[in-house]
């Protein structure tokens, strides 16, 4: 390979050499430097092993490291068939060649010591060399890069042979991911191929951070943030510890497991209560991830405090929910089991933390621990998500053993194109740089509420810089026309519960030109395959946002405005009073100078709603922010006013439920790009909680928490206004249906 280049540079040199004398003289090396070199190597080898330090390496039993002349077949036909063989040959050297070079050998070659023959020419040759103005280092150093990569093309073509062969013995083991996304194609293809050349996905499993960001500042906080990589082959060996725990609990005759977490800390469990509902035999799990008052009392109604596990769960240990939550249920255990309250809690947080340290004081029956090295979203693989799923009864060797397989089918050596992480987020990627980036969340029935978790992980990771890509989950599915073409669609489907009119809304929507990933599920217990999948796809999606996919700047930015609040309600007993825009019938409404500037001179609910409506452009999303209880009939209310925003609009929309969608969707709303237009709906409580040992209650907590996050929102300019229903929700929700009803309806004519 060396004459191979350097004959090729010699060759160019001479062309345009018009002195006879320099072309003989390099006419002359051709087909010489390669063995010239070799000879030069040698004689370097010979004298490092003739060196008085290696003799007495030797007197101890040291052996001589023998010179390896690799693959030295001959690419030049002008030169003879042995020429790399016959020329190399001396004491204590190997030589591996390919067949036919040693089938020639046999026939024809010379077997003499010539590689310590003609030393001084080839010192001649290696300076005439020079004097060409060709550098050998330069040389090397090309035929090392390009070597290198010719094996690395070799494997990665052999890696993806036995990644498809692999894929198809599985079968269903491994959930398949295919997608549609017409004129979009040729730039995946690139992409998918552009990542093989620059190594990403090496890269990414090695924890490069440059991967995602170019600025150092962000260098640590990703390089600690890629535990989840390897978290389920750690989980293996703790699953009889799990297991102990989960025949302890049943064994104690605990009837319900009770999550107080947030983010992070709660969605993965839910996710799991939804899919699996209750396992006979196993205690039932409910997940509390509410500041409202009367959806924190539902849930302790729901239980029976004597028979309930509760797990609080933070990987901080200092997240203000779940303490509140450990505060408020500690003492009413306390009230129904006496001293023996610390029997019914489990805590699982990071190590040191603030929780870790209540959890001693109190005696907790066990203590979890987090990993550091893995952030809250993506954590569900992670004891925050694994000790709820053994509490519960799911068959934790079957869940973790099958996302350990979807681990291996999206690790280093997979090559992008058979990657389905890497394919998988580098559609999600793509698309959102083409302005598709509302990636709406298709399920069947059976894993509904998987979308609340991908929701989390998708905003929260990649809402950042004015970039991101807008999860919207719980959208009803229309037709084809309701939809504007900032979309992408992911059609999660349980292949066990295929429900025949979703497939053909998302033929409709295939067929229409609408970009659709699906993602085929064989079984439930494959939900352990969606956490790694979302989780590497989110990743990857985030390297071609070129953001950092794994902090989450605005979220505390956010809290900060509500310690703010709570500390002025400590200080003078009221939380600060806004001064609102209107107040009409059972609704007042607020919002800052800049939102109030556009609704100047709107003396009714109705003109308001409707000049905010009417800011609603093509590519923006309509978000709903509801810090009231989550009830059937409220939510049935917020579900049919999407359908008609979207509908009269065109545009996506959202719904979360506060405080819980400021752990999730919160960064996205502030950090992502200005194309929200918000309603924050507030309410006032029938009936509030105390807080034990805080000086405010949870209603207090609750409307800080709204107060923090508008604040939050009008900093970054957003368009957004506070609806106050007053005590009655559901009536004042139903008069804003009609009245977005009517506004859209007087619009359309």
């Amino acid at each position: 390979r060396i004459d191979s280049l350097i004959d090729k540079k010699l060759d160019a040199k001479i062309s345009k050499e018009s002195r006879p004398a320099q072309r003989a003289m390099m006419e002359g090396l051709l087909g010489k430097v390669a063995i010239a070199n070799a000879k030069l190597a040698y004689h370097i080898f010979q004298e490092v092993f003739a060196s008085a330090e290696f003799q007495s390496l030797k007197a101890e039993g040291a052996r001589v490291q023998r010179v390896l002349w690799a693959s030295t077949g001959t690419k030049n036909p002008k030169y003879p068939d042995t020429y790399y063989v016959d020329n190399l040959i001396g004491p204590d050297t190997v030589n591996t060649m390919p067949e036919g070079t040693f089938t020639a050998f046999r026939k024809h070659g010379t077997v003499k010591n010539t590689i310590q023959e003609g030393l001084a020419e080839a010192k001649v040759t290696m300076q005439q060399l020079a004097e060409a103005g060709i550098s050998m280092e330069e040389v090397t150093d090309t035929l090392l890069k390009d070597g290198a990569q010719l094996f690395l093309d070799a494997f990665d073509q052999l890696m993806g042979v036995i990644s498809r062969k692999r894929a198809k013995i599985l079968g269903e083991k491994v959930d398949r991911v295919t997608y549609s996304v017409g004129l979009l194609q040729p730039k995946i293809d690139e992409a998918l191929k552009e990542f093989q050349h620059t190594n990403l996905v090496r890269r990414l499993w090695n924890k490069d951070p440059t991967v995602w960001h170019h600025d150092p500042a962000h260098h640590e906080i990703i390089r600690n943030a890629l535990g989840w990589l390897r978290i389920t082959e750690q989980q293996l060996p703790s699953i009889p510890r799990l297991l102990a725990l989960a025949k302890e609990i049943k064994e104690a005759g605990f009837q319900h497991v009770l999550v107080l977490g947030m983010g992070g800390s709660s969605l993965c469990p839910e996710v799991l209560r939804m899919t699996f509902g209750v396992i006979p035999g196993y205690p039932e799990l409910h997940v509390l991830d509410s500041t409202v008052p009367s959806q924190v009392r539902t849930f302790e109604h729901r239980v029976a405090l004597s028979k309930t596990l509760c797990v609080v769960a933070s990987k901080s240990g200092a997240t203000t929910e779940p303490l509140v939550f450990q505060k408020y249920f500690f003492e009413r255990m306390r009230q129904v089991v006496g001293e023996k309250a610390g029997d019914h809690f489990v805590a699982i947080t990071d190590p040191g933390s603030l929780l870790e340290q209540v959890a001693k004081e109190l005696r907790f029956r066990h203590i979890f621990p987090g990993v550091p090295e893995i952030g809250g979203r993506y954590s569900a693989l992670s004891n925050f998500g694994m000790v709820p799923a053994a509490l519960m009864g799911v068959n934790l060797e079957h869940f973790l053993y099958r996302a350990e397989r979807m681990r291996h089918s999206c690790g280093a050596s997979v090559p992008p194109q058979e990657n389905p992480g890497v394919i998988l987020g580098t559609v999600l990627g793509l698309c959102a740089k083409a302005g598709k980036d509302k990636l709406t969340i298709v399920t069947s029935p059976a894993l509904w509420d998987l979308g609340a978790w991908l929701e989390q992980l998708v905003a929260e990771s990649t809402g950042k810089e004015g970039k991101g890509i807008i999860p919207v989950d719980g959208e009803s599915l229309g037709a084809p026309e309701v939809y504007g073409q900032d979309r992408v669609f992911v059609y999660i489907r349980y292949e066990q519960g295929i429900d025949d009119i979703l497939e053909a809304k998302v033929k409709a929507l295939e067929q229409s030109g609408h970009p659709v990933i699906r993602i085929d599920v064989a079984d439930l217990i494959n939900l352990g395959e969606q956490f790694f999948l979302w989780e590497m796809a989110t990743a990857v999606a985030g390297a071609l946002l070129e953001i950092n996919a794994f902090d989450q700047p605005n979220v505390q930015e956010s809290k900060d405005y509500t310690k703010k609040y709570l500390e002025a309600f400590t200080r003078n007993g009221t939380l600060p009073d806004s001064t609102p825009l209107l107040s009409d019938g059972n609704v007042t409404v607020y919002t800052d100078e800049q939102n109030a500037s556009d609704l100047k001179g709107k003396t009714s609910l109705e003109a308001v709603l409707s000049v905010h409506l009417a800011r609603i452009e093509l590519g923006d999303y309509f978000a709903i922010n509801a810090y009231v209880e989550r009830t059937d009939p409220v939510h049935a209310i917020f579900q049919r006013m999407r359908t008609n925003i979207r509908e009269a609009k065109l545009v996506a929309t959202t719904l979360g439920y506060g405080p819980r969608f400021l752990h999730s969707t919160g960064q996205l709303h502030k950090g992502g790009p200005n194309s929200g237009v918000f309603i924050q709906v507030t309410c006032d409580d029938r009936e509030d909680l105390h807080i034990p040992d805080e000086p405010y209650s949870f209603g207090v907590l609750k409307a800080a928490q709204a107060l923090g996050d508008m604040q939050s929102l009008s900093s970054r300019q957003r368009r957004v206004i506070r609806l106050h229903l007053g005590a009655d929700v559901e009536k004042g929700l139903a008069r804003l249906e009609q009245l977005i009803e009517a506004i859209i309806g007087s619009h359309a004519q």
